[in-house]
């Protein structure tokens, strides 16, 4: 990381200035960040950029390819298909952490990817407020990448989620937005591209037609920019819902819901770059590789849920449907931050790409996540300090 530009900020550094940069946070939306704001971005130096960067595009790439299909067949159950599956993926995020290698030089690691929407608009939000609380930063730093500025990273995420439908006709489909802990990008997506955040209990159907009502005016539903998490649909059964993700319906799915299967940890085992760790199929695990040097997770959960840091040949032994679950060899994160108060931070960094309907997809954020503790969500690092969400910053 760039060491002149992290000790200019931590000397700059106020509870004050960091403060104000909280309250622009929770109080700039109609709802506020459900998890901790950390007092720091980080700062690429320009080596690192390219070759994270360079990281995100080579994994992207391999999704391209036939040999990738062929894998990715195989990944959504088969009661969970949804009709009129869009050709590709629309947003795909690429998770690394930021690690050493044996020579002490800071390298990214793939954690995860999805194929799901990240944090898009929040992240813009966020960026501003920084901007706003923290004008020692110098402008030129910047969390952009392929050449985007602030005016063409919102014109390409319209031209993405809204397309050329009336905004009022595009929803964002989600299970109880209000609750959410990401409601705030919820709220953000409607401050920036006037997207409603729209619960999946409030829409009726007629036919292969969507609606929904606003101020007792029924609308119908052109696309849909989905939010809802499958695994958490599962687990609410109780909920009633007008329509079935696997009805065929009039609609445009943005972020059609078969991509959250087809590219997310599913996509480990098959992926082999420089910057990728092994990964196996628990039921494929080979019997030669050392159990305690990998990590047991389950294909489809998220925020960490069923994460199995260490996992035995017994709670292999256990596993109801193996070929569910994939061990992944640990990488050791470093703690490359400085802190105010004589700690380090690691960090993650999520690569944000979007993918319009022509042409390749294009890398254009990120969002960073840092830690203090064993693991990197934030529900794992409660009463630290300069953990949590960030960004991270490059000339």
């Amino acid at each position: 990381m760039d060491p002149t530009a992290r000790a200019r900020y931590n000397a700059d550094f106020t509870e004050e200035k960091y403060g104000a940069f909280l309250r622009c946070v929770q109080e700039g939306e109609k709802w506020p960040a459900d998890f901790r704001i950390s007092e720091t971005p980080i700062f690429l130096t320009q080596e690192f950029t390219e070759e994270v960067t360079g990281a995100a595009r080579e994994l992207a790439a391999q999704v391209q390819t036939p040999q990738f299909a062929a894998h990715a067949a195989t990944a959504i159950p088969p009661n969970l298909v949804v009709p009129n599956e869009n050709p590709h993926a629309t947003f795909m995020q690429v998770d690394f952490g930021i690690c050493e290698d044996g020579d002490g030089r800071l390298t990214p690691r793939l954690i995860e990817l999805q194929g799901f929407p990240s944090l898009y608009c929040f992240q813009l939000f966020f960026y501003r407020c920084l901007r706003d609380s923290f004008p020692g930063i110098p402008p030129d730093w910047r969390p952009f990448f392929s050449g985007f500025d602030e005016r063409s990273y919102l014109e390409l995420l319209r031209t993405v989620i809204v397309g050329n439908s009336e905004t009022e006709n595009v929803i964002l489909l989600e299970i109880e937005p209000e609750r959410q802990k990401t409601r705030i990008d919820f709220a953000a997506t409607e401050s920036f591209l006037g997207v409603r955040p729209v619960c999946l209990t409030s829409v009726k159907k007629r036919g292969r037609q969507l609606f929904y009502k606003h101020n007792g005016r029924e609308i119908r539903i052109e696309r849909i920019y989905n939010r809802v998490i499958f695994d958490e649909l599962l687990r609410r059964p109780e909920l009633r819902t007008g329509f079935d993700f696997r009805d065929d319906l009039d609609v445009e799915w943005v972020g059609h819901p078969n991509w959250y299967f087809r590219i997310s940890k599913h996509s480990l085992p098959f992926l082999k770059t420089a910057h990728c760790s092994p990964a196996f199929f628990a039921d494929e695990f080979p019997p030669n590789e050392p159990l305690e040097d990998y990590v047991l997770k389950p294909l489809y959960s998220f925020a960490g849920l069923g994460v199995e840091m260490d996992p035995t040949p017994e709670k292999l032994a256990a596993l109801a449907d193996p070929h569910s679950w994939i061990l992944q060899h640990k990488v050791k994160y470093a703690e490359f931050v400085p802190t105010t108060d004589g700690h380090h931070s690691k960090a993650e960094i999520r690569m944000m790409f979007l993918w319009p309907k022509q042409g390749e997809p294009i890398l254009v954020n990120n969002l960073v996540r840092m830690s203090q503790g064993k693991m990197m969500g934030v529900d794992f690092n409660k009463e630290k300090t300069w953990v949590g969400s960030s960004i991270a910053l490059h000339k």
